[in-house]
């Protein structure tokens, strides 16, 4: 199944390790590192607008950051609802 990120973008369920709220999570300096450092590396996919969240993938050996304007909540929601709905 897919998880749809907005900006006509959907991600690989099964390849996301985490969903991250951007405010929150890059306060810290480990995680701004790892931002800089994903993105010197050509591993971020930004988004048009403004980022709320940050999608942490990994999929065949490849990591990649999904930038997305829909928040970490809106996300893991969408996220829940697929699996509810396959789960039927």
């Amino acid at each position: 199944m897919y998880l749809s990120i907005g900006s006509d973008m959907a991600v690989r369920d099964t390849s996301i390790i985490g969903i991250f709220h951007m405010d929150n999570t890059t306060t810290s300096k480990r995680t701004r590192e790892f931002l800089n450092q994903a993105e010197k590396e050509g591993q971020v996919i930004p988004c048009d607008d403004l980022p709320k969240s940050f999608i942490l993938t990994a999929e065949y050996g490849f990591q990649k950051v999904y930038l997305t304007s829909l928040s970490s909540y809106t996300l893991e929601k969408r996220r829940r609802v697929a699996a509810d709905d396959f789960a039927r």
